[in-house]
């Protein structure tokens, strides 16, 4: 039976009005089912399913609202596909893998209940922002009314009644509101479909619901619900700032362009390509960018930065133009302001957010990435790169291969180095294929070394870098992708932050596949901590009675391959690269989520890299180590320029 029924109501005009009579948790389900993103002539359900965990302050409002839609979906929208996760972090990062995997054209919704609950999403709502990546969030909040005040997990300012714990959601979100009355729904709503699916301005979406109002009843006007369909814009790249940006790449001897995220989201990668083909220009990549160009492409030069490949970087250094498209120059891209050592290099920015396109003093191409290239394409028809620099660029990328090779069998021993097993992965999937991974030293090594031959197989979150992402990224892309293989790169310490998706995974029946690796400390961290003259101090697992310097403890006698099995998986143990090719076999024919399971080297060897990262050291110390390290940190900042 349909809980709502349809009314009809008077208006201000004396016009009769059709109305139907929700509670605002019913009213926001009714209405998301009816929203969808629309790009090139394809349509999508905008918001796919629900994410959850309920709590006192959303069991009874919008839980109740799921609920119904389930035994009696709404008439006019169809169901809202509801799964359970585990931890509140897990369903965000979920979600914006899902939207990930989408190129943004889709996303999930999460709610939580109040308190604990919701701040819990607070770092996934920073990880979907820092990445430009939608997603939509829910937390319950306190009462509306103040009849129960303090409520059970409210947190009290006596400076103001009027805030509440998601109010840490303001600085992480790019829209944000509170529903005190349900009159102000619907606008917010429309807002929050505006941000989700604006290409520049897109991130998390709060809006925070009491709990008395989530189950507050009221005649929300019928058409609210009618079906909208949100066009997702490519903006045009002007004729002027054309002009100025095709005058400054004729005049380059040694152009680049670094390809980010954006020409993925934007589907731009025939575009790039074509591009690259016509003008000769190189083609490098950001970790979001990786796949942009199928890396066997004779202009692809790799990932560039601090985490980068010396093809990418060494013709970096000399670069006279920088085309940057859809990229936010992180630190890493830039290898700290290090990375374009021409004091006259130029940069020109094709960017969907002028925020981004801005950055280093660029030409701003505020546009659409597909829509700019084809533009330039055309522009640039008589202009291609000197024979002598192409022959730079294929000389550059021959001596990278010849790297990436050795790196991926070095036929390290005893026990295998992580680049070998990466090197067996990128051996073994396809093109279709998903590689996930998020922290540690493992990002550094895949955009060095992965050969990305599709704009979907590299899924590597590394704008917010969050450890625990990997798992329930596994999940959000699994739904976005049900016919591909995925697969989750998980270090030890990542694996210990967030498993907990693991039983999400296994009780909706979600076929993935987990490479373990277990090193017994931050490889990462580790690393960086010895570079820089702090001895790796707490970085290792090991017993100690709390001695965090001790290096040579006992192991601890932490099983993560018994732990993944008590969470359902099936665990495969090996122990050689050959033993764990056999096992990826055996775990794409497996019925259920698998775990391989295979001890690496903590001390690597990593990639050859040729480039900086600022990491300050500390100025004066007792330490030779530290001394040592800050006497290589103030020469290394020699080549860091501060603004452009």
């Amino acid at each position: 039976m349909n809980l709502s029924h349809d009314a009809n109501g008077q208006g201000s005009d004396g016009a009769v009005e059709n109305t139907i009579r929700l509670t605002v948790g019913q009213a926001i389900i009714r209405f998301l089912v009816n929203q969808y993103a629309e790009r090139d002539g394809v349509e999508k359900r905008l918001v796919a399913g629900a994410f959850g965990i309920f709590g006192h302050g959303n069991v009874a409002g919008i839980g109740q609202a799921l609920l119904q839609n389930e035994i009696d979906p709404d008439p006019d929208g169809g169901e809202m596909p509801y799964r359970m996760p585990r931890n509140e972090q897990g369903m965000v990062n979920a979600a914006a893998a899902f939207a990930k995997a989408t190129n943004r054209m889709q996303t999930m919704m999460c709610t939580s209940s109040i308190g604990p609950g919701a701040l819990n999403m607070v770092t996934g709502a920073a990880l979907a922002t820092t990445n430009r990546l939608p997603v939509l969030l829910f937390p319950a909040d306190q009462f509306a009314t103040r009849f129960p005040d303090p409520v059970l997990q409210q947190i009290e300012n006596s400076q103001t009644l009027d805030t509440s714990v998601n109010d840490a959601f303001r600085p992480v979100s790019v829209f944000f509101d509170r529903i005190n009355r349900p009159e102000q729904l619907i606008p917010s709503l429309m807002q929050a479909m505006r941000a989700l699916t604006d290409p520049a301005e897109t991130g998390a979406v709060t809006i925070a619901l009491p709990q008395d109002v989530q189950a507050e009843a009221y005649d929300f006007p019928a058409e609210a619900f009618a079906k909208r369909v949100w066009h997702v814009r490519r903006p045009p790249l002007e004729k002027t700032a054309l002009d100025r940006a095709v005058q400054l790449i004729k005049g380059a001897k040694r152009p680049l362009v670094v390809a980010g995220g954006g020409v993925i989201y934007s589907e731009a990668s025939r575009e790039l390509r074509k591009f690259a083909e016509a003008t000769g220009i190189p083609v490098a990549d950001t970790q979001a960018g990786k796949g942009a160009i199928n890396f066997d492409h004779p202009q692809s030069v790799g990932g560039i930065g601090s985490t980068g490949a010396d093809a990418a970087n060494h013709l970096g250094e000399n670069a006279d133009v920088v085309l940057g498209i859809g990229t936010r120059y992180s630190d890493f891209t830039t290898a700290s302001r290090t990375q374009f050592k021409n004091r006259d290099v130029k940069f020109v920015n094709v960017n969907v957010k002028a925020f981004d396109a801005v950055k280093n003093g660029g030409e701003m191409l505020v546009a659409d990435a597909r829509e700019a290239l084809a533009d330039l394409t055309d522009a640039l028809a008589d202009y291609r790169v000197s024979d002598e620099y192409a022959q730079e660029i294929a000389q550059e990328k021959q001596a990278w291969e010849h790297e990436v090779q050795h790196c991926y069998h070095l036929g390290h021993g005893p026990l295998p180095a992580q680049t070998e097993v990466f090197g067996a992965l990128n051996e073994l999937m396809s093109d279709s294929d998903v590689i996930i991974n998020a922290a540690g030293s493992m990002p550094g090594d895949l955009q060095a070394l992965w050969q990305a031959r599709t704009p979907e197989q590299y899924h590597v979150e590394y704008a917010f870098s969050t450890m625990g992402y990997e798992i329930p990224a596994a999940l959000g892309v699994k739904l976005a992708m049900p016919e591909s293989e995925v697969v989750a790169i998980v270090g030890d310490g990542t694996y210990q932050m967030l498993p907990m998706e693991l039983a999400t995974i296994v009780q909706e029946n979600i076929k993935v596949i987990f490479v373990l690796l277990q090193n017994y400390g931050f490889a990462s961290i580790g690393a960086l901590s010895e570079s820089h003259g702090s001895q790796r101090f707490g970085t290792r697992y090991r017993m100690g009675a709390g001695n965090a310097h001790n290096q040579e403890g006992e192991i601890l006698p932490v099983d993560i391959a018994k732990n993944a099995e008590s969470w359902g998986l099936n665990v495969l143990r090996v122990s050689s690269i050959e033993e764990f090719k056999l096992a990826y076999h055996e775990a794409t024919q497996a019925p259920r989520a698998t775990m391989i399971y295979i001890e690496t080297d903590l001390m690597g060897p990593n990639p050859p890299n040729c480039s900086w990262w600022d990491v300050p050291v500390s100025q004066v110390s007792r330490l030779e180590s530290t001394q040592k390290a800050y006497k290589e940190y103030v020469e290394s900042k020699k080549d860091q320029r501060h603004y452009f």
